[in-house]
């Protein structure tokens, strides 16, 4: 494949009141947040996402970005199946401190019986808070799974409760 330039992807890790962050952008804005403990599995989180990208690590601009990534003006660049990207937005609509079901989301996005594909879209969020995922719940208002750990997921909840 001659002339084939592979698409870099500049990204930054840093410490947050969540753990640590990666934050991943592309030229057409970030296009992952990652959370976890261990910064020797975010990376390879990272590669798995974007596996014909070239990774550029150590960008202290992006670690800049940790500081807003609840801004919803930040430039995102959102990969995902159109029906994600449907659930992906509504998450974007949801108030902080307010929460949906998954199945008040399958409605909102007129497909009332995709409750399990809703739980689905949110599990393949790899923005976390920019989409904020961590807004939808059980339908009796309890907290399940979150990618990132139900305890994060708390503690982005209660945050913003305040």
């Amino acid at each position: 494949m001659a002339g084939f330039k592979p698409e870099v992807i500049r990204y930054a890790v840093g410490k947050s009141t969540l753990g640590l962050v990666l934050v991943a952008s592309s030229e057409n804005g970030v296009c992952a947040i990652l959370l976890g403990d261990d910064p020797e599995l975010l990376v390879p989180e990272l590669h798995r996402k974007f596996p014909k990208a070239r990774l550029s690590g150590g960008h202290a601009d992006l670690a800049n970005i940790i500081a807003f990534i609840e801004n919803p003006k930040l430039p995102l660049d959102i990969r995902g199946t159109v029906f994600q990207q449907r659930v992906w937005q509504a998450l974007r609509e949801i108030p902080a401190g307010s929460t949906l079901s998954y199945a008040q989301v399958a409605g909102k996005i007129g497909s009332p019986k995709s409750v399990r594909a809703v739980a689905g879209a949110c599990a393949a969020n790899t923005i976390a808070v920019a989409i904020p995922c961590h807004r939808v719940v059980r339908s009796d208002g309890n907290l399940s799974g979150y990618r990132w750990g139900v305890e994060r997921k708390r503690r982005l909840l209660d945050r913003e409760a305040i």
